[in-house]
């Protein structure tokens, strides 16, 4: 699977009263189906249903569904980057309205400084999962997972690097753990060795894949 991220900014900034404390709070658009994307992708109602009814049973009816500031570069959470709790996840139509609240970590500090300065901030889904071509559209299968909901300053900006993301590693899950293999990597040993050598090689690689299964 690889890493397939997408990004919109239409939320709102709220700020709420709970025992005499201030709380910050982020809302809107976090996902979107049956409708082709920026990034030219399109993701089925059902896929969509599907990983996100996963990732509310499993994260955020657990309260464990924590997000980072900034646009990390595989589909793991780094609990030292977390910036906000999504607390809930709701379906009108074809868009998940989401809602999640800032934490006083160092990174939610940081997203607090800039709701109060009225920086406009936007949000990009993170999971995995494979894509097809389907009447010249790239369509999200339904092996799609959820991972997070992240908090960026610019939506657009990151999309040449996830490209690169996508063409260079392969994602799976063994024993519940996320692990990434280098295709890129692989590519490069295939080059370098001679011709007498490439069988040889070839056969590394496929005994080195297949031992991640």
């Amino acid at each position: 699977m690889k890493l397939i991220t997408e990004h919109t900014d239409e939320l709102r900034y709220l700020t709420e009263e709970r025992n005499g404390e201030k709380r910050y709070v982020i809302e809107g658009i976090f996902m979107q189906a049956e409708k082709q994307n920026r990034n030219g992708r399109v993701y089925p109602k059902k896929v969509l249903e599907s990983a996100t009814n996963k990732y509310q049973k499993e994260q955020v009816k657990t309260g464990r569904a924590v997000g980072e500031l900034g646009h990390p570069d595989s589909p793991t959470i780094n609990l030292d980057r977390v910036s906000h709790k999504i607390t809930e996840l709701n379906w009108d139509g074809n868009n998940v309205m989401g809602k999640a609240e800032i934490l006083e970590t160092p990174m939610g500090k940081i997203v607090r400084g800039l709701m109060d300065g009225e920086v406009q901030l936007g949000v990009s889904t993170r999971g995995m999962g494979s894509l097809q071509q389907e009447k010249g559209k790239t369509v999200v299968n339904d092996d799609f997972i959820l991972s997070t909901v992240d908090i960026v300053q610019d939506p657009s900006a990151p999309e040449a690097f996830v490209n690169g993301i996508l063409e260079s590693v392969e994602y799976f899950v063994e024993n519940g753990v996320i692990k990434a293999q280098d295709v890129d990597g692989y590519r490069k040993t295939l080059r370098t060795v001679s011709e007498n050598n490439l069988a040889a090689a070839q056969m590394k690689i496929l005994k080195d894949v297949l031992n991640k299964f």
